[in-house]
C-alpha cells in the first residue's frame, strides 16, 4: 500500500507577489529527497493563488465595488491554476498527468506526484485538498503557508495570541467561523474545516519555508506547528 500525503501549499509562499524561485527550488529539492527514500511514497500537491490572486481580486473591487464573491473566486481560481501548472512542470519527472481542476473527476494517478488547483466558486484549495485526502485515503494533510501554526487569536492584531500545539476540530471551527470569503486569510478555510471535521481528518498547519521542519513532518518526527484533530 502506497504512503500518500497531501500538501495544501499556500499561494502566499508560492507567489507572494511573483513566483518565488528560491522557495520553489528548495521545496522541490526537499520533496525530491523524500520521494527518493522510498519508492512507495506519493504526494498530492494542492496550490493556492497567493499575491496575484489577491491583487487581481482587489483591482476588480476597485473598479467594480459591487463585484460579487463568485467573480472574485473565479479570479482566484485562475491564479491557483497558473501556480499549479508551474508546480506540475517542476515535478515533471514524477508528475505525468495534467493539473487536476476537478477533484471529483480523478480516481487514480499513475505517477508519484499529483498537482491540483482551484475547482469552482465557493470552495478554496484547502477544500480541494480535503476531498483528495479523502479520495486517496491519505494518512495526513499538511497545510503549509506563511502561518506557522494555529494561534489562540490572530497574532498580527493581538499581541497576546499564543501558539497551539494541538486543537480539536470543534475548537478550531470556533476560531475560523463558518463563512468562506474569497481571499480570506485563515490557517484553514471554514468550508474545508467543516468537511475535514466530519472526516476526523488529521491536519498539520506549519510554516511553509521551514524546510527542516517539513522534513520532520514528513518523517513523522517531532515538529513545530499545530495538529488539528482528529478528535
Amino acid at each position: 500500500m502506497s504512503d500518500i500525503k497531501v500538501i495544501s501549499l499556500g499561494g502566499s509562499i508560492i507567489a507572494p507577489k511573483k513566483a518565488a524561485a528560491g522557495f520553489l527550488r528548495a521545496f522541490r529539492r526537499t520533496l525530491a529527497a523524500y520521494l527518493d527514500q522510498n519508492e512507495e511514497r506519493r504526494l498530492i500537491l494542492v496550490c493556492g493563488g497567493g499575491g496575484p490572486a489577491r491583487d487581481y481580486q482587489r483591482t476588480l473591487r476597485e473598479i467594480i465595488p459591487e463585484a460579487g464573491h463568485e467573480a472574485q473566486d473565479w479570479i482566484g481560481i485562475a491564479a491557483t491554476r497558473l501556480n499549479a501548472e508551474l508546480l506540475k512542470h517542476l515535478f515533471a519527472e514524477n508528475c505525468p498527468v495534467q493539473v487536476v481542476t476537478d477533484p471529483t473527476a480523478v480516481s487514480v494517478f499513475p505517477g508519484r506526484v499529483l498537482v491540483a488547483a482551484g475547482w469552482k466558486p465557493g470552495f478554496s484549495t484547502d477544500y480541494v485538498a480535503v476531498l483528495l485526502a479523502e479520495k486517496f485515503r491519505a494518512d495526513i494533510l499538511i497545510n503549509l503557508s506563511n502561518i506557522a501554526g494555529v494561534f489562540t487569536a490572530d497574532p498580527r492584531t493581538n499581541p497576546d495570541a499564543s501558539p497551539l500545539d494541538r486543537i480539536s476540530w470543534p475548537e478550531f471551527r470556533n476560531l475560523v467561523g463558518d463563512t468562506w470569503i474569497p481571499g480570506k486569510n485563515v490557517p484553514f478555510d471554514p468550508v474545508a474545516t467543516a468537511y475535514a471535521a466530519n472526516l476526523h481528518l488529521k491536519v498539520i498547519v506549519a510554516a511553509g519555508k521551514d524546510y527542516k521542519n517539513l522534513k520532520k513532518i514528513l518523517a513523522g518526527s517531532e515538529f513545530k506547528g499545530t495538529v488539528i484533530g482528529p478528535d
